[in-house]
């Protein structure tokens, strides 16, 4: 069997799915690797290392997906809302693809793969049970998320982070508020921290209190933290418009004593919910900074304009984009070790192994023998519920 690894298409997209060092872990199942030309450049990772851990070079990319039987990507159809639809047209039957694909984002997608009669693996879909904690892409891009926030809040204040005793007197921290305390949001909380800022966080989940004292930080307690606003699998759930205004109205003091508030919050296959409003950015010291992580699925700040800057009333609103691209080198690297993981797990003996008794398998698989397979995205798009066949 052929492991292809395209070029990835995603405007500025600088990461890779695999990485020369892990070649052989994959080799050793009977796979042979083969790279579009140039694919790693971007993250450091030229043709000639691939070459030299084995793997073939193919200067053509039609070439590539005709002769892969398993693609990895990192982000494709789907994840990859313009170029990935023309990647779908050099697809064929039978083919596994492997990646981010935004399947509860953009389900109508899956059908389009259906319809091409591929196998799909969604890795957004990855259950978090310690099996999978090896193949959790979605951990992994949101650790580097969160550290890249907390440099550009340090780069964007106008003041320094930590304290300091100088000749000229004594500075004091920078004060920092991370709103979400799932992965992103913990490695923001230690990033700040160890550049010495005294850092509070909030989260809906009473649960994270432990974890972000643990980092040093404050946990800002509103009276209103819920157990039902974590779903089973431990993603945030969805709350009510009225949730959201009270938490707002206790959170509006903290934010206005803040220097850099970093904003992660998120629901999976949801707009971002709205946790800064214009009034509370009006309330914010002069200077202040806002690093909204949760830009690309609409921001949780009332004034976020995903890719752009913006200034209001002397306050700052970053809504960067695709934030583990900016760091691609260890970005490939902790994906390319995710997606190796994965395969292992479902190549036995140089061949597919498709056990849908594998809840890793089972969870993750969205689109099968022309169908669309998994459950929740099948209800997304108001297909009959019953189980398919595999």
């Amino acid at each position: 069997m052929v492991i292809g690894v395209p070029a990835e298409t995603y405007p500025n997209e600088q990461r890779v799915a695999l990485i020369p060092a892990l070649i052989p872990s994959l080799t050793k199942l009977g796979l042979e690797v083969l790279v579009e030309k140039g694919a790693g450049s971007k993250a450091g990772y030229p043709d000639a290392e691939y070459e030299k851990q084995g793997a073939r070079i193919s200067i053509n990319r039609k070439e590539l997906f005709t002769s892969a039987n398993i693609l990895v990507r990192v982000l494709a159809i789907g994840a990859n809302s313009d170029a990935g639809h023309a990647d779908a047209g050099l697809l064929h039957s039978g083919q596994v693809l492997v990646g981010l694909l935004n399947p509860l984002g953009s389900p109508e997608t899956a059908l389009e793969l259906a319809k091409r009669g591929v196998t799909a693996f969604a890795l957004e879909l990855l259950p978090r049970i310690s099996r999978a904690q090896s193949m959790d892409v979605l951990s992994s891009m949101a650790t580097i998320a969160g550290y890249k926030a907390a440099l550009i809040g340090a780069d964007n204040l106008k003041k320094m982070f930590p304290m300091m005793i100088t000749a000229a007197g004594t500075i004091t921290p920078a004060k920092v508020f991370v709103l979400g305390a799932g992965v992103a949001g913990l490695q923001a909380i230690a990033t700040s921290r160890r550049l010495g800022a005294s850092v509070q966080a909030y989260d809906v989940r009473p649960a994270v209190k432990e974890q972000v004292e643990s980092l040093g930080a404050k946990f800002v307690e509103l009276g209103i933290e819920t157990k039902e606003s974590e779903t089973a699998g431990g993603y945030a759930k969805a709350m009510d418009e009225e949730f959201y205004r009270k938490q707002r109205e206790m959170l509006s003091r903290v934010i206005a004593e803040t220097d850099v508030v970093i904003t992660t919050a998120a629901v999976p296959g949801k707009k971002a919910p709205v946790l800064i409003t214009q009034d509370m950015v009006q309330a914010m010291r002069l200077g202040s900074v806002i690093v909204d992580v949760a830009a690309e699925t609409g921001g949780n700040c009332e004034l976020t304009r995903p890719g752009e800057v913006v200034e209001h009333n002397g306050v700052r609103i970053l809504g960067p984009l695709n934030l583990p691209s900016t760091i691609p080198y260890h970005a490939s690297q902790m994906y390319a070790k995710n997606i190796t993981a994965f395969i292992q797990n479902l190549v036995k003996n140089g061949n597919l192994n498709l056990n849908t008794e594998d809840q890793i398998i089972r969870d993750t698989l969205l689109t099968h023998n022309g169908e669309v397979i998994n459950p929740q995205v099948r209800q997304l798009l108001d297909l009959p519920a019953e189980a398919v066949k595999i």
